[in-house]
Protein backbone atom coordinates (compact mmCIF):
# COMPACT_ATOMS: atom_id res chain seq x y z
CA UNK A 1 0.00 0.00 0.00
CA UNK A 2 1.18 3.51 -0.83
CA UNK A 3 0.59 6.56 1.36
CA UNK A 4 1.67 10.18 1.06
CA UNK A 5 2.94 11.89 4.19
CA UNK A 6 3.11 15.40 5.51
CA UNK A 7 4.88 16.79 8.55
CA UNK A 8 4.07 19.75 10.77
CA UNK A 9 6.36 22.73 11.13
CA UNK A 10 8.41 22.37 14.28
CA UNK A 11 7.73 25.78 15.78
CA UNK A 12 7.58 29.51 15.34
CA UNK A 13 11.26 30.39 15.19
CA UNK A 14 12.79 28.52 12.24
CA UNK A 15 10.01 28.05 9.69
CA UNK A 16 12.20 28.29 6.60
CA UNK A 17 14.75 25.79 7.91
CA UNK A 18 12.03 23.43 9.15
CA UNK A 19 10.30 23.43 5.77
CA UNK A 20 13.59 22.80 3.98
CA UNK A 21 14.31 19.88 6.33
CA UNK A 22 10.89 18.37 5.62
CA UNK A 23 11.48 18.66 1.88
CA UNK A 24 14.93 17.08 2.19
CA UNK A 25 13.54 14.17 4.25
CA UNK A 26 11.08 13.39 1.44
CA UNK A 27 7.77 14.39 2.99
CA UNK A 28 5.11 15.35 0.43
CA UNK A 29 3.54 18.08 2.60
CA UNK A 30 4.62 20.56 5.23
CA UNK A 31 1.77 21.72 7.42
CA UNK A 32 0.83 23.92 10.32
CA UNK A 33 -2.26 24.61 12.36
CA UNK A 34 -3.30 27.89 13.88
CA UNK A 35 -5.04 29.67 16.69
CA UNK A 36 -5.25 33.33 17.57
CA UNK A 37 -5.07 32.46 21.26
CA UNK A 38 -4.57 29.01 22.79
CA UNK A 39 -2.96 27.24 25.73
CA UNK A 40 0.51 27.89 24.32
CA UNK A 41 2.26 29.64 21.40
CA UNK A 42 0.71 29.06 17.97
CA UNK A 43 1.23 30.14 14.36
CA UNK A 44 -0.98 31.97 11.99
CA UNK A 45 -1.12 29.19 9.45
CA UNK A 46 -1.26 31.15 6.21
CA UNK A 47 1.59 33.48 7.12
CA UNK A 48 3.74 30.60 8.36
CA UNK A 49 3.13 28.65 5.15
CA UNK A 50 4.00 31.68 3.06
CA UNK A 51 7.40 31.70 4.77
CA UNK A 52 7.72 27.96 4.12
CA UNK A 53 6.78 28.45 0.46
CA UNK A 54 9.56 30.95 -0.07
CA UNK A 55 12.14 28.56 1.35
CA UNK A 56 11.17 25.43 -0.63
CA UNK A 57 10.72 24.28 -4.21
CA UNK A 58 8.48 21.22 -4.47
CA UNK A 59 6.92 20.26 -1.16
CA UNK A 60 3.18 20.93 -0.92
CA UNK A 61 1.75 23.20 1.77
CA UNK A 62 -1.18 22.18 3.99
CA UNK A 63 -2.97 24.39 6.50
CA UNK A 64 -4.01 21.83 9.07
CA UNK A 65 -6.17 23.55 9.88
CA UNK A 66 -7.35 27.09 9.07
CA UNK A 67 -10.00 28.41 11.47
CA UNK A 68 -12.29 29.54 8.69
CA UNK A 69 -15.10 31.14 10.79
CA UNK A 70 -12.65 33.67 12.24
CA UNK A 71 -11.93 35.21 8.80
CA UNK A 72 -14.08 37.44 6.59
CA UNK A 73 -14.62 35.12 3.60
CA UNK A 74 -13.47 37.61 0.96
CA UNK A 75 -10.25 38.28 2.85
CA UNK A 76 -9.59 34.57 3.28
CA UNK A 77 -10.21 33.96 -0.43
CA UNK A 78 -7.66 36.64 -1.25
CA UNK A 79 -5.08 35.12 1.08
CA UNK A 80 -5.64 31.62 -0.31
CA UNK A 81 -5.28 32.79 -3.90
CA UNK A 82 -2.15 34.77 -3.08
CA UNK A 83 -0.52 31.91 -1.20
CA UNK A 84 -1.27 29.50 -4.04
CA UNK A 85 0.25 31.97 -6.50
CA UNK A 86 3.45 32.67 -4.56
CA UNK A 87 3.97 28.94 -3.95
CA UNK A 88 3.48 28.12 -7.66
CA UNK A 89 0.35 26.06 -7.03
CA UNK A 90 1.41 24.11 -3.95
CA UNK A 91 -1.18 25.21 -1.37
CA UNK A 92 -3.87 22.97 0.17
CA UNK A 93 -6.52 24.51 2.44
CA UNK A 94 -7.40 22.52 5.55
CA UNK A 95 -10.71 23.69 7.00
CA UNK A 96 -11.92 23.51 10.56
CA UNK A 97 -14.51 25.30 12.69
CA UNK A 98 -12.48 25.43 15.93
CA UNK A 99 -14.24 25.99 19.22
CA UNK A 100 -11.73 24.36 21.58
CA UNK A 101 -10.74 27.81 22.87
CA UNK A 102 -13.89 29.99 22.96
CA UNK A 103 -12.00 33.08 24.11
CA UNK A 104 -10.45 33.50 20.66
CA UNK A 105 -13.93 33.64 19.15
CA UNK A 106 -15.02 36.21 21.70
CA UNK A 107 -11.92 38.29 21.01
CA UNK A 108 -12.58 38.12 17.26
CA UNK A 109 -16.22 39.18 17.58
CA UNK A 110 -17.52 35.83 16.29
CA UNK A 111 -20.11 33.94 18.37
CA UNK A 112 -18.79 30.43 18.85
CA UNK A 113 -22.24 28.97 18.27
CA UNK A 114 -22.19 30.36 14.71
CA UNK A 115 -18.92 28.74 13.69
CA UNK A 116 -20.40 25.93 11.60
CA UNK A 117 -22.82 28.16 9.70
CA UNK A 118 -20.12 30.76 9.10
CA UNK A 119 -17.75 28.10 7.75
CA UNK A 120 -20.33 26.74 5.31
CA UNK A 121 -21.14 30.22 4.03
CA UNK A 122 -17.44 31.08 3.73
CA UNK A 123 -16.69 27.95 1.69
CA UNK A 124 -19.54 28.75 -0.68
CA UNK A 125 -18.22 32.29 -1.13
CA UNK A 126 -14.58 31.22 -1.54
CA UNK A 127 -15.42 28.70 -4.24
CA UNK A 128 -17.56 31.23 -6.10
CA UNK A 129 -14.90 33.95 -5.91
CA UNK A 130 -12.31 31.59 -7.36
CA UNK A 131 -14.45 30.43 -10.26
CA UNK A 132 -16.73 33.34 -11.15
CA UNK A 133 -16.56 37.03 -12.02
CA UNK A 134 -18.82 39.84 -10.81
CA UNK A 135 -19.88 37.82 -7.80
CA UNK A 136 -22.84 39.04 -5.78
CA UNK A 137 -23.81 37.36 -2.55
CA UNK A 138 -26.42 38.03 0.10
CA UNK A 139 -26.01 35.61 2.98
CA UNK A 140 -26.56 35.41 6.69
CA UNK A 141 -23.14 36.87 7.48
CA UNK A 142 -21.78 38.29 4.22
CA UNK A 143 -22.95 40.67 1.52
CA UNK A 144 -21.02 41.28 -1.71
CA UNK A 145 -21.98 43.15 -4.86
CA UNK A 146 -20.37 42.43 -8.23
CA UNK A 147 -16.81 41.77 -7.07
CA UNK A 148 -14.14 39.81 -8.94
CA UNK A 149 -11.09 38.19 -7.36
CA UNK A 150 -7.81 38.75 -9.21
CA UNK A 151 -5.36 37.19 -9.53
CA UNK A 152 -6.87 33.72 -9.42
CA UNK A 153 -5.02 30.87 -7.75
CA UNK A 154 -2.79 28.77 -9.98
CA UNK A 155 -4.66 25.58 -9.11
CA UNK A 156 -8.02 25.53 -10.84
CA UNK A 157 -10.82 25.69 -10.05
CA UNK A 158 -9.26 26.34 -6.62
CA UNK A 159 -6.62 24.85 -4.31
CA UNK A 160 -7.68 21.50 -2.79
CA UNK A 161 -9.97 21.90 0.22
CA UNK A 162 -9.56 19.39 3.04
CA UNK A 163 -12.31 19.34 5.65
CA UNK A 164 -11.46 18.41 9.22
CA UNK A 165 -13.77 17.61 12.11
CA UNK A 166 -15.39 14.93 14.22
CA UNK A 167 -19.12 15.38 13.71
CA UNK A 168 -21.72 14.47 11.11
CA UNK A 169 -21.95 18.20 10.33
CA UNK A 170 -18.26 18.17 9.35
CA UNK A 171 -18.80 15.08 7.18
CA UNK A 172 -21.73 16.74 5.43
CA UNK A 173 -19.53 19.81 4.90
CA UNK A 174 -16.90 17.56 3.37
CA UNK A 175 -19.43 15.92 1.05
CA UNK A 176 -20.57 19.34 -0.16
CA UNK A 177 -17.36 21.37 -0.26
CA UNK A 178 -14.37 19.09 0.31
CA UNK A 179 -11.82 17.62 -2.02
CA UNK A 180 -10.38 15.67 0.89
CA UNK A 181 -11.26 14.54 4.42
CA UNK A 182 -8.67 15.21 7.14
CA UNK A 183 -10.05 14.19 10.56
CA UNK A 184 -7.99 14.13 13.76
CA UNK A 185 -8.15 12.12 16.99
CA UNK A 186 -9.64 9.20 15.05
CA UNK A 187 -9.18 5.46 15.45
CA UNK A 188 -8.97 3.39 12.25
CA UNK A 189 -12.47 2.13 12.93
CA UNK A 190 -13.86 5.64 13.23
CA UNK A 191 -12.03 6.69 10.07
CA UNK A 192 -13.66 3.89 8.09
CA UNK A 193 -17.07 4.77 9.52
CA UNK A 194 -16.64 8.45 8.66
CA UNK A 195 -15.65 7.68 5.07
CA UNK A 196 -18.74 5.54 4.68
CA UNK A 197 -20.89 8.37 6.01
CA UNK A 198 -19.27 10.89 3.66
CA UNK A 199 -19.98 8.57 0.74
CA UNK A 200 -23.63 8.44 1.80
CA UNK A 201 -23.82 12.21 2.21
CA UNK A 202 -22.09 12.66 -1.15
CA UNK A 203 -24.80 10.62 -2.85
CA UNK A 204 -27.30 13.23 -1.63
CA UNK A 205 -25.37 16.02 -3.41
CA UNK A 206 -24.45 16.57 -7.06
CA UNK A 207 -20.71 15.94 -6.57
CA UNK A 208 -19.06 13.87 -9.28
CA UNK A 209 -15.70 12.93 -7.77
CA UNK A 210 -14.90 10.95 -4.61
CA UNK A 211 -13.45 12.60 -1.53
CA UNK A 212 -9.76 11.87 -0.97
CA UNK A 213 -9.35 10.17 2.43
CA UNK A 214 -6.74 11.52 4.81
CA UNK A 215 -5.81 11.64 8.47
CA UNK A 216 -4.14 14.08 10.84
CA UNK A 217 -2.28 12.36 13.67
CA UNK A 218 0.27 13.23 16.36
CA UNK A 219 3.27 10.96 16.63
CA UNK A 220 6.30 10.01 18.68
CA UNK A 221 8.59 7.26 17.39
CA UNK A 222 11.51 5.89 19.37
CA UNK A 223 13.36 2.59 19.50
CA UNK A 224 12.13 2.25 23.09
CA UNK A 225 8.33 1.89 23.09
CA UNK A 226 7.68 3.26 26.57
CA UNK A 227 9.83 6.32 25.91
CA UNK A 228 7.75 7.13 22.83
CA UNK A 229 4.47 6.64 24.68
CA UNK A 230 5.58 8.85 27.57
CA UNK A 231 6.72 11.59 25.22
CA UNK A 232 3.39 11.63 23.41
CA UNK A 233 1.41 11.50 26.64
CA UNK A 234 3.31 14.38 28.23
CA UNK A 235 3.20 16.56 25.12
CA UNK A 236 -0.48 16.11 24.31
CA UNK A 237 -1.57 16.43 27.94
CA UNK A 238 0.15 19.80 28.05
CA UNK A 239 -1.05 20.93 24.63
CA UNK A 240 -4.71 20.10 25.23
CA UNK A 241 -4.78 20.83 28.95
CA UNK A 242 -6.11 17.36 29.83
CA UNK A 243 -4.83 13.91 30.77
CA UNK A 244 -3.89 11.96 27.62
CA UNK A 245 -2.50 8.87 29.40
CA UNK A 246 -5.50 6.77 28.35
CA UNK A 247 -5.90 8.39 24.93
CA UNK A 248 -2.47 8.15 23.30
CA UNK A 249 -2.92 4.50 22.35
CA UNK A 250 -6.18 5.30 20.57
CA UNK A 251 -5.50 8.60 18.89
CA UNK A 252 -1.74 9.04 18.46
CA UNK A 253 1.03 7.16 16.70
CA UNK A 254 3.44 6.28 19.50
CA UNK A 255 5.95 3.46 19.80
CA UNK A 256 8.81 1.80 17.97
CA UNK A 257 9.15 2.06 14.18
CA UNK A 258 7.54 -1.37 13.85
CA UNK A 259 4.67 -0.29 16.12
CA UNK A 260 4.09 2.77 13.96
CA UNK A 261 4.18 0.77 10.74
CA UNK A 262 1.59 -1.65 12.10
CA UNK A 263 -0.72 1.13 13.25
CA UNK A 264 -0.40 3.05 9.98
CA UNK A 265 -1.34 -0.11 8.10
CA UNK A 266 -4.56 -0.21 10.14
CA UNK A 267 -5.31 3.36 9.06
CA UNK A 268 -4.46 2.53 5.45
CA UNK A 269 -6.76 -0.50 5.58
CA UNK A 270 -9.47 1.84 6.88
CA UNK A 271 -9.02 3.99 3.78
CA UNK A 272 -6.38 6.63 4.54
CA UNK A 273 -4.28 7.75 1.58
CA UNK A 274 -2.75 10.96 2.95
CA UNK A 275 -1.35 11.20 6.49
CA UNK A 276 -0.40 14.54 8.01
CA UNK A 277 1.76 14.05 11.10
CA UNK A 278 2.72 16.39 13.90
CA UNK A 279 5.44 15.65 16.45
CA UNK A 280 4.29 14.94 20.00
CA UNK A 281 7.61 14.96 21.81
CA UNK A 282 10.04 17.35 23.53
CA UNK A 283 11.53 20.09 21.36
CA UNK A 284 14.96 18.55 21.78
CA UNK A 285 13.78 15.32 20.12
CA UNK A 286 11.66 16.69 17.24
CA UNK A 287 14.43 16.56 14.64
CA UNK A 288 15.27 12.95 15.50
CA UNK A 289 11.56 12.08 15.69
CA UNK A 290 10.92 13.29 12.15
CA UNK A 291 14.07 11.71 10.75
CA UNK A 292 13.36 8.32 12.35
CA UNK A 293 9.85 8.31 10.92
CA UNK A 294 11.15 9.25 7.46
CA UNK A 295 13.94 6.67 7.51
CA UNK A 296 12.39 3.66 9.25
CA UNK A 297 8.59 3.97 8.96
CA UNK A 298 7.63 5.74 5.75
CA UNK A 299 9.68 3.42 3.44
CA UNK A 300 7.22 0.64 4.33
CA UNK A 301 4.54 2.60 2.43
CA UNK A 302 6.49 3.47 -0.71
Amino acid sequence: MTLEFGIGLRGLENIAQDAQAAEKLGYQFVSTGEHIFFYGPTNNGLIALAAAAGATQTIKLMSAITLVPLYPPALLAKQIATLDSVSNGRFNLGVGVGGEFPKEFEASGVPVRERGARTNEALDIIQRLMTETDVSYSGRFTTMNEVTLYPRPIQQPHPPIWISGRTDAAMKRCAKFGDGWLPYMYTPERLAESLSKIQTFSSETDRQSPVKPGLFIFFAVHHDRQTAIKMATDRLSLQYNQDFSQLVGKYALAGTPDDCIQRLREYADAGAQTVILNSACPASYIEENEALLAQEVIPAFR
